[in-house]
């Protein structure tokens, strides 16, 4: 039943809002990144010739009308996407929870012949929308009897259109991944956590954390997979009858090995298997009173709904924000109102009221104590952080663990990258829990030919979440000069299999040491790699570990200098990224900075294109932004260089602007990893070992293991919406090796959404968006990647 017409593509400026008016509200908790995903609403709004209004303080804005309903222009939404919280306000309205009050709200749309809405908010504001929707009709009818509209008014706007965006620092919306701001509520706790860390290391002290997250447990589980915290407390998971005992052994044992500090997080709606109350309070009570610990409480309160928005949540919300107006310009009668989201890292619509009914189904279970069912129904990623948890932060005694007789070598390969700490000591954690021996190499290949090679026991790897670098070392060495050293290693110390953390050399290398089985037995043991590079310019996989956090140095980095540009007004300044010839970095940046342009290797410039962008940028300061922002990747062009683009634009902006630039150098490499990259190394890492385990059992005949086949040598990464393990054999077709990077990259299909943002007419292929899904109960066994 396909038609011609589906294989089409579909363009984003082909698309028409002329004579739609579009509205944008911001509704229930403010959490980071409302903002950029208004500055999307509106831009995209405007590009496609729709009218775009605010509404100021939310559904109370609404109700009240006035100026609290005004159409907004390209500048109304400039400097507003590092600004936490929401700049058009919102409030908890009563009046709108009556009928008088939303006919009231009807009047004041129709008057402006606003038909369609965009309401950003959490599950509360969404539902009222929705409700809006249906009553919609019989709200115009009733105006047209009192005499406030016409008949024909009626007839012309006839239909409400609803898209939703889920802002919420709770994550507690079912149907999506990420809501927008949970990523920098995490980064606000991770930052307290990682603070109190140094404290309580001084002091041999006990800390309980109180974080956000009433009747949802995501924020604490995650933190606490981010922290390698010691115990977590959360609405959906309670703990076992006797968990006061387990809790305090725990605790005791940890101070016997030396641990010199214990955090626990508890969610503020943590709940025992009788669904009483877990306070921090009554946590800390405990702890004193059975161990006589030093113990302090911190509750962490507003602080994580605060402060500026993680590089993360920027383009989430401005991904879903470009979704939405396509959504609304998309939108029939018949179209239910909708919510765009993200699965894995691919857009999506789903139903607004399916979502709304499995949050309360999630409520409803935990009310009648079916908590196996409420984790189940927060879905596939929930489910999954909650089970990488389990599995790292408890050490069975060594009697219940399985003897495998396995040794498998750990190491670090490339240039060092924000997360590999994190993976490797997951990567140890899993492999212990399995059974296995785990060898950690110091210093990459380089280092494993020398023998840098011991055992590595799960208490070496606490408190290595949160470090940057690479405790293990890493070398960007090649193992093909060493083949003959690394062979006689893997035989003295018996290794059966290897994970590799590293970037592009790690893919390489892996290559050559598949290519070197047919020469050395030694290197017939199953191989996988975990993608960790700042670059992300792996093939196989949509992100590597690094690369979040060196987008979030950047985004700082311009955000601040923005702000100085802003003082001294009608300034441009071009700043370097890393990358090699990848420009994921400058591309991402340019997005979550908000600017200009970004110029990349993947897509080639020549002089004319810099003169339409110094045009372009001499056009800007006429208006009320006077500053410039330009993103130059590395090697995008070798001739133009950073020097050579600032001297031009200092040229041909003489008397309109002045010129400063700035390369950020290995700052990108350095720092804390962010929330994201603990979390996904952690998990992809804990996955790869699994992987390994199951090899190992299939590899093993008569006493040995032999592995020889391309399917034993994988690289394990995030496609998607998926994480798959791919023969490094099958990647070398997508490879450009001379540049070294994959020949197909999908962040670049977002290149025209930062062009256009920055007021660029461009094409804009959005083919992917648009078929309406639905909110899928994922049986048991569904293998998927949601980070």
């Amino acid at each position: 039943s396909c038609s011609a017409m589906d294989h089409q593509p579909k363009f984003f400026e082909n698309l028409s809002g002329a004579g739609k008016a579009i509205a944008v509200l911001t509704s229930g908790g403010d959490a980071q990144g409302m903002n950029a995903a208004v500055r999307a609403v509106v831009r995209m709004g405007i590009y496609v010739n729709a009218k775009v209004y605010f509404i100021y303080e939310g559904y109370q804005g609404m109700v009240d009308g006035g100026d609290n309903i005004v159409e907004v222009s390209w500048e109304s939404v400039s400097s507003i996407l590092q600004v936490g919280g929401t700049v058009i306000g919102s409030a908890r309205c009563k009046a709108f929870r009556t009928r008088e009050g939303r006919l009231q709200a009807a009047f004041n749309l129709v008057q402006r012949g606003i038909t369609n809405l965009c309401v950003i908010g959490g599950d509360g504001s969404l539902t009222g929308a929705n409700l809006f929707r249906e009553e919609w009709s019989g709200l115009l009818e009733e105006l047209a009897q009192k005499g406030k509209i016409d008949a024909e008014a009626v007839k012309k706007y006839a239909y409400l259109n609803i898209v939703g965006m889920v802002g919420s620092i709770d994550n507690d919306f079912c149907g999506t991944d990420m809501t927008i701001g949970t990523d920098s509520a995490l980064h606000r706790i991770i930052e307290v956590v990682d603070a109190i860390m140094t404290t309580a290391q001084s002091h041999q002290r006990t800390f309980v954390l109180e974080v956000m997250g009433r009747h949802c447990g995501y924020l604490a589980l995650v933190s606490a997979l981010a922290c390698g915290a010691d115990w977590v407390f959360i609405p959906e998971y309670p703990p076992e009858e006797g968990w006061e005992d387990s809790m305090c052994v725990k605790l005791s044992e940890n101070r016997a090995r030396k641990k010199r500090l214990n955090i626990i997080i508890v969610a503020e709606g943590a709940i025992d298997c009788h669904n009483k109350p877990i306070t921090s309070e009554k946590v800390k009570d405990l702890v004193v009173q059975r161990l006589g610990f030093d113990t302090r409480v911190t509750i962490l309160g507003h602080v994580q709904r605060g402060g500026t928005p993680s590089a993360f949540d920027r383009i989430l919300a401005s991904r879903m924000g470009v979704e939405a107006v396509l959504a609304l310009l998309e939108a029939t009668p018949a179209t239910p109102a909708c919510v765009v989201s993200l699965s894995g890292n691919q857009a999506v619509r789903l139903p607004l009221m399916e979502c709304v009914q499995m949050t309360q189904e999630v409520q409803k279970a935990m009310d009648e104590g079916r908590f196996l069912e409420a984790v189940r129904l927060r879905g596939r990623s929930f489910e999954n952080n909650l089970n990488t948890y389990k599995l790292l932060s408890h050490k069975k005694p060594d009697a219940e663990l399985p003897k495998t007789n396995f040794n498998v070598a750990v190491l670090n390969v490339g240039a060092p990258a924000a997360g590999m700490n994190a993976a490797v000591r997951a990567a140890v954690r899993v492999g212990i829990t399995e059974g296995h021996k785990i060898f950690a190499v110091i210093d990459g290949f380089e280092g494993f030919a020398r023998g840098k090679i011991k055992e590595i026991s799960w208490g070496d790897v606490g408190g290595w979440t949160g470090q940057g670098g690479s405790i293990l070392g890493t070398k960007r060495t090649l193992p093909a000069k060493y083949l003959e050293k690394i062979a006689d290693q893997m035989r003295t110390n018996n290794i059966n299999a290897l994970m590799v953390i590293g970037g592009f050399e790690a893919y390489l290398g892996l290559l050559e040491l598949s290519a070197a089985r047919e020469k050395y037995d030694e290197f017939c043991v199953p191989m996988v790699m975990v993608p960790a590079t700042v670059s992300n310019n792996v093939p196989g996989s949509d992100f590597s570990i690094g690369a979040d956090t060196a987008l979030n140095t950047i985004t700082d980095t311009c955000d601040r200098i923005k702000q100085s540009a802003s003082g001294t007004k009608r300034r441009v300044f071009i700043i370097e990224t890393m990358g090699g010839y990848c420009g994921y970095l400058a591309n991402m940046g340019a997005l979550a900075a908000g600017a200009d342009a970004a110029y990349i290797f993947e897509e080639q410039f020549d002089i004319r294109e810099l003169q339409a962008n110094v045009e372009h940028l001499t056009e800007k300061m006429k208006t009320s932004i006077q500053r410039g922002l330009v993103l130059r990747n590395e090697n995008c062009n070798e001739n133009y260089t950073t020097d050579f683009i600032y001297q031009l634009y200092s040229e041909e902006g003489k008397g309109v602007f002045d010129c400063r630039k700035n390369v950020l150098g290995h700052m990108q490499q350095g720092g804390a990893p962010s929330p994201f990259d603990r979390n996904f190394g952690t998990k992809i890492s804990a996955k790869a070992m699994q992987w390994i385990s199951k090899k190992l059992k299939e590899t093993y005949r008569k006493g040995k293991v032999f592995a020889n086949t391309d399917d034993s040598v994988c690289l394990l990464g995030m496609r998607r919406r998926n994480l798959v393990f791919q023969p490094v054999a099958e990647l070398k077709s997508e490879t450009d090796f001379v540049h070294r990077i994959p020949k197909e990259q999908w962040w670049l299909k977002l290149r025209p959404l930062m062009k256009i943002l920055a007021k660029y007419k461009t094409s804009y292929d959005v083919s992917d968006s648009g078929q309406l899904e639905h909110v899928a109960m994922l049986p048991k066994e569904a293998e998927t990647g949601a980070i």
